[in-house]
């Protein structure tokens, strides 16, 4: 891919992510504004926890990040209780990301709108450049930054990154562009060398990086992503004939 093309790409995939992230999660926070979640510090021997997602192509393991303790317990807390037993990716992009947990899936018709649903609440955003948007990553859906300038994430909406490969120019271009001198992007950020190699090779969506909170990683199963990335879709980009999921505990 030229560079002219694949800066025409990014600046395409970040059009989608403003739509992401207005449309990606649309419930409005209670009274109290957030849920804390868990505050005490994390002790680096402590055991990752694990979920199973089940889908009808397969299932995909997937380990939560102990650096993003309220986004974890959080999402355990919502699949020991069944809240995603059934609900739909309804926001499917192939090179891009499969989206769901929205409750209002569970029993939706093909013309109902979907990905304002939620438990509620929201999450206190915990983004890290430690933790980045390789394929197979976790991340929180979150509405965009004008309603939202604190990066609050969603009570329930997740995507699952599909991406595609970049090359080290386009890395480098991006990293410019997020963190390079004069954007307020927090603390100075390069890419490691071993992180451009990573979305050389495995591919996923580095221009989210420091955008949304990344909680965890596919660790098996991570072909399932690219058969739902892979189905037909109508208007929203929510698949044709429904892909249902359910998500269990398994450590």
């Amino acid at each position: 891919m030229n560079f002219n093309k694949s800066l025409h790409y990014i600046v395409a995939a970040l059009a989608i992510v403003v739509g992401f992230g207005l449309a990606g999660c649309g419930e409005s926070a209670p009274a109290d504004g957030e849920k804390m979640g868990a505050q005490a510090p994390v002790g680096e021997a402590e055991d990752l926890r694990q979920v199973l997602v089940k889908t009808e192509f397969g299932d995909m393991v997937v380990e939560l990040s102990n650096q993003t303790p309220q986004h974890r317990d959080n999402f355990i807390e919502l699949v020991e209780n069944g809240f995603y037993d059934s609900l739909l990716f309804h926001r499917v992009m192939n090179e891009f990301m499969i989206q769901g947990g929205d409750p209002v899936s569970r029993t939706a018709s093909l013309s109902t709108p979907l990905g304002s649903g939620g438990p509620g609440y929201q999450v206190p955003g915990e983004i890290t450049t430690d933790l980045l948007h390789f394929k197979g990553a976790l991340a929180a859906a979150r509405q965009g930054d004008a309603v939202n300038p604190e990066r609050k994430s969603s009570g329930s909406q997740f995507y699952l990154v599909h991406g595609r490969q970049y090359s080290k120019e386009e890395i480098l271009t991006i990293e410019a562009r997020n963190f390079g001198p004069g954007v307020d992007a927090g603390e100075p950020f390069k890419y490691t060398e071993e992180a451009i190699e990573r979305y050389m090779t495995d591919g996923g969506t580095p221009f989210l990086d420091n955008n949304y909170t990344v909680f965890g990683y596919v660790v098996e199963g991570l072909n399932i992503i690219d058969s739902v990335a892979a189905v037909p879709t109508g208007a929203g980009n929510r698949p044709r004939s429904d892909v249902r999921m359910a998500i269990e505990v398994i450590r």
